[in-house]
């Protein structure tokens, strides 16, 4: 599983060095190939290509027509390229995705169990503090007996 939070560099090329537990953890279990996306602009999303394979194989199931298949597809699209982890461990983020996201120098990098997400640090934290954890939240989690 890929949890947890490091604190990583976006080089001025635009290639995340990924945290090296991460990056084990990813090779080890899926190889060096990954998509790497978003869903808002606001962070970027780092998928093992094998997950998101999986992602894709549930939206087929979905009529092609499908108006929330097509919204998601159209943002995981226009964000989303393939790349891949080189032997220095550093992936590309393309620029349209590193502008919209504001990822340049020090990034949080999250474990999201099955994917990572890259934020700039600032705009995480605001987050964090624009979206408190209520207790909906506790009860929605307590369901699942946690």
């Amino acid at each position: 599983m890929l949890r947890g939070n490091y604190t990583a560099r976006i080089d001025s090329k635009g290639r995340l060095k990924v945290p090296t537990a991460f990056r084990r953890y990813i090779e080890e279990k899926h190889g060096s190939e990954v998509y790497v996306t978003s869903l808002t602009g606001e962070s970027v999303r780092l998928y093992p290509l094998v997950e998101w394979e999986a992602i894709e194989a549930r939206l087929a199931l979905l009529p092609s027509m499908d108006v929330a298949r097509r919204r998601f597809l159209d943002r995981t699209n226009y964000y989303g390229q393939g790349a891949t982890i080189d032997g220095q461990g550093r992936v590309l983020i393309h620029p349209l995705l590193r502008k919209s996201a504001g990822v340049v120098g020090d990034v949080a990098v999250l474990g999201y169990l099955n994917y990572l997400e890259v934020w700039e640090l600032e705009r995480f934290e605001q987050r964090l503090r624009a979206e408190p954890f209520t207790e909906e939240d506790e009860a929605a989690i307590a369901r699942l007996g946690i």
